[in-house]
């Protein structure tokens, strides 16, 4: 799975599963822009991108902004030549019970989630389609299968996710443009590290390989989808969760 010379833009790629695609990626050859909204953090990953042997560049971006996103994918042209791979991985969680959470907190979460992966996919797409080669990997979420409580907008925009990876792919395989998304289980980041141990246990006796997943993991997955292995597939949704809820 060489991606010798290829450009990268990988969203939310601070921290968590974003920080491990990127330097998968730079592990396999590839050019890494990392975008987030944090720059401190996005320089830092950059920083070990260049430690491995490849070129990295730090992007500050709002996906849920026109401009910052365009901005984002025009960092990738203006730096490495071009754009081949892109990952929507940013994500934020806004959670409440349904009779309790705010509009704020529901639009929140659909605009970076939904609207963010639409908006950097119609940036990205522009050149993919002239190129006519492109690979687009967006990060749904298992939640957007069965829902988890108190996640109405996080789960509901998780779903929102493979319905555009579904669409977009139909648009763009006569440009040769896959499109495909993953949905990760229980994966321990931050955000999962923060779940009471208790609900922590019966979320991993739920999963029958009986481990929480890494973001190794899902990186994994997603090299797979931006190589030329997967180039007949596309439209697809890997479920990356040990088991859970097949």
């Amino acid at each position: 799975m060489n991606l010798e010379g290829k450009v990268a833009v990988v969203t939310g790629a601070g921290q968590g599963i974003g920080r491990e695609i990127s330097l998968f990626y730079a592990k396999h050859g590839a050019n890494v822009v990392v975008g987030d909204l944090n720059l401190d953090s996005a320089e830092q990953v950059a920083r070990e991108i260049e430690e491995i042997g490849s070129k990295g560049f730090a992007q500050k971006v709002d996906v849920s902004e026109k401009e910052s996103a365009q901005g984002l994918i025009q960092a990738a042209i203006d730096h490495f030549g071009g754009i081949d791979i892109l990952v929507n991985n940013a994500g934020i969680t806004r959670d409440a019970m349904l009779h309790k959470m705010t509009e704020e907190q529901f639009e929140q979460v659909l605009d970076v989630h939904m609207k963010g992966t639409f908006l950097c996919m119609q940036a990205a797409t522009v050149h993919m389609r002239q190129k006519q080669k492109g690979k687009i990997v967006n990060i749904s979420s298992i939640a957007g299968k069965v829902g988890n409580m108190g996640q109405v907008n996080y789960a509901g925009a998780k779903a929102g996710i493979v319905g555009m990876t579904k669409a977009a792919a139909k648009e763009l395989a006569k440009f040769q443009v896959n499109v495909n998304a993953v949905q990760p289980g229980f994966i321990d980041t931050d955000m999962t590290r923060a779940v009471p141990e208790k609900v922590r246990q019966l979320k991993i006796a739920e999963i029958p390989m009986q481990r929480v997943g890494e973001p190794l993991d899902i990186a994994k997955a997603v090299l797979f989808l931006s190589s030329d292995y997967s180039d007949y597939m596309t439209g697809n949704v890997l479920e990356v969760t040990g088991g859970r809820f097949m």
